[in-house]
């Protein structure tokens, strides 16, 4: 495949190596220096893979469909114009996946964390809690992924109608999330359950940026003839719930 990679900050260039591992070419580069030729670099490649900031990633996959280039995105923060995504990816019949989380391990978390909040739905004496902890640099908290793990166990809790970070005012119907910022930290999420007599909890720990890398060449070797909004229980054949 011929990659066009939007951003190269830390995961551009674990995602560069990663496609270079698996036999890919990246034809292009889109930095904040060139971000407005990004239209001209997308006429020569197969695919995008974009990791860049909040207030970017829309104006990207826009341009993405509009030019017929199947995107993946890993960036988080901006899905509240999600609606206005859709409205685009429709009239141009784009190509997207996006994950909050491109790691495998992550992925299988999520698969764990469904299944569980279900069985733990008949038990509400255990008090369910999140934390995560990420490097100093990262702007969103929560992050993408603990939103991800936060949404899939208000589906199934129904003592929580919302989630609240640690750091709010709460009561017993908050979800809380631990967002935890700590030097250099790549990224690290637990789950939690917690009664007056035992504890069950569930964790993913990051050692690199390899996984998360890995994950978004593997998706978008996938969406190669594919249209469509997609995310990875798509690419790595889990069951839609």
């Amino acid at each position: 495949m011929k990659i066009c990679l939007i951003g190269y900050g830390k995961m551009g260039k674990a995602i560069e190596i990663q496609s270079i591992n698996r036999g890919h070419e990246i034809v292009s580069i889109i930095g904040r220096s060139n971000q407005l030729q990004l239209s001209d670099f997308l006429h020569h490649c197969d695919v995008a893979i974009e990791f860049t900031q909040p207030e970017s990633a829309l104006d990207n996959i826009l341009s993405c469909f509009e030019h017929n280039t199947p995107i993946i995105c890993g960036t988080t923060g901006w899905t509240q114009q999600w609606d206005e995504m859709l409205h685009f990816q429709e009239k141009t019949e784009g190509s997207l996946i996006w994950a909050s989380n491109f790691s495998i391990g992550v992925n299988i978390l999520f698969e764990i964390n469904q299944h569980l909040a279900k069985i733990m739905s008949n038990f509400p004496e255990y008090k369910a809690s999140i934390e995560e902890v990420h490097h100093i640099h990262k702007k969103d908290a929560p992050s993408g992924t603990g939103l991800s793990l936060a949404k899939q166990m208000l589906s199934s809790l129904k003592q929580y109608d919302h989630w609240k970070l640690s750091t709010e005012p709460s009561d017993d119907s908050s979800l809380i999330i631990d967002a935890i910022r700590r030097e250099e930290v790549i990224g690290t999420h637990s789950v939690k359950y917690q009664s007056s007599i035992d504890e069950i909890a569930i964790s993913h720990n990051a050692y690199n940026r390899e996984g998360f890398a890995l994950g978004a060449v593997i998706a978008a070797e996938w969406i190669q003839g594919k249209r469509g909004i997609f995310s990875m229980k798509d690419v790595l054949g889990f069951k839609q719930s």
